[in-house]
This record gives structure tokens, C-alpha cells and sequence, in this order.
């Protein structure tokens, strides 16, 4: 199963990550070529939409972050275990270093990730950490072209400790079948002070 990280980038050579990390069965890697015909140059772990290359690399620490709860590898005495660590992790990078990005950026990450699926690569989920900005119909078809690839769309329900049904975040609040709104608790299972 590979699970698409839509963030920063992830820090594919992380000791915890690297055995999780996904590897794209259609590129061919180092030789500077698009052997995947994704668009993208040696693609190997997944692309960066910021700016058109196939290196995701984290220049951040969130993907990573987010990386490393859902999959850090388990029984190796290193760091944390994530919550799924037999599963392998696709880097979308659409945030940069100071973690801003754009919508069309998010787009393009999840269209990447619905171009692997329909070639064969079974991505089942896509997580987003991340939130902001106004509606977006483009945003809104993007992840609804992922539910119509069988694509679970898990979405951060947002950081500002208000009522989402009040005061909408995006891409949480968009109302498709495929998205689960992510909210925090805190370590007495109460909601999150932020959430």
C-alpha cells in the first residue's frame, strides 16, 4: 500500500523512512530522463510541483514529521514507529521551505499521485497536513478525481479552534466522499485546545 504525503517534501534518507519509502517501478534513476513519462525527471520517490522536479526532497521538517507518524519503520531500535510501517510513503512536495505554497501546486501533487494510480501503483490514501486559503473549484475536482481513482483523501481539519461548519477549512471541508476531516487531541482524548 503507498500513501501519498502532500507537504513539504519528505526526508527520503531518514534511517527511519528510507526502507518506506516508495520507489517508482516506471523511472529509471539518475540517468536525467522522464523514463516514466510523468513529466517529471527521475521521480524516483516522487516530484516536487514547486518547481517541476522529480526531487521531493524536505527542506522543512513537516513532511517528515507527518511521514514519520504514518510509517516510520518499527522493531529497529531507531527513532518512533509510525502507525503503519509496512506501508510505503509517495513524497509530494507542494510546500517549501518556510511551508508555503499554492493551490495549483496541491493540484498538480494530487494529479501526479491519480496518474501513478491509474498506471498500476496501488496509493490508496493521499494525507494533507495542511489547510488554507479560500474554496477552490479546481482544488475541489483535483480530490474528487482522486475518490473516482479509489484514493482516500485525509485532510487536516485545521489549526484555529473553530467551528469548521461555522467557518469552512480547506480542503477539509470540501464535501466529497473520499475526504476524512482530521481533528487533534489532546493526551486526555479531549479536543485539542488549536483544533
Amino acid at each position: 500500500i503507498v500513501i501519498g504525503v502532500i507537504d513539504t517534501g519528505v526526508d527520503f534518507t531518514h534511517p527511519d523512512l528510507a526502507a518506506n519509502m516508495w520507489v517508482n517501478p516506471f523511472e529509471t534513476a539518475g540517468n536525467n530522463v522522464d523514463d516514466a513519462a510523468s513529466g517529471y525527471i527521475d521521480d524516483v520517490h516522487g516530484v516536487n510541483t514547486i518547481n517541476g522536479s522529480g526531487n521531493p526532497f524536505d527542506n522543512n521538517g513537516h513532511g517528515t514529521h507527518v511521514a514519520g507518524i504514518i510509517a516510520a519503520r518499527g522493531n529497529n531500535n531507531l527513532g518512533i514507529t509510525g502507525t503503519a510501517w509496512n506501508v510505503k510513503i509517495m513524497a509530494l512536495k507542494f510546500l517549501d521551505q518556510n511551508g508555503n505554497g499554492n493551490t495549483q501546486g496541491a493540484i498538480d501533487a494530487i494529479s501526479y499521485a491519480v496518474q501513478m494510480k491509474n498506471r498500476g501503483v496501488n496509493i490508496r490514501v493521499l494525507n494533507a497536513s495542511w489547510g488554507g486559503g479560500a474554496y477552490s473549484q479546481a482544488l475541489e475536482d483535483s480530490i474528487k478525481a482522486a475518490h473516482n481513482a479509489g484514493i482516500l483523501f485525509v485532510a487536516a481539519a485545521g489549526n484555529s479552534a473553530r467551528n469548521n461548519d461555522a467557518i469552512p477549512s480547506y480542503p477539509a471541508n470540501y464535501n466529497l466522499p473520499n475526504i476524512i476531516s482530521v481533528a487533534a487531541l489532546d493526551r486526555n482524548g479531549n479536543l485539542a485546545s488549536f483544533s
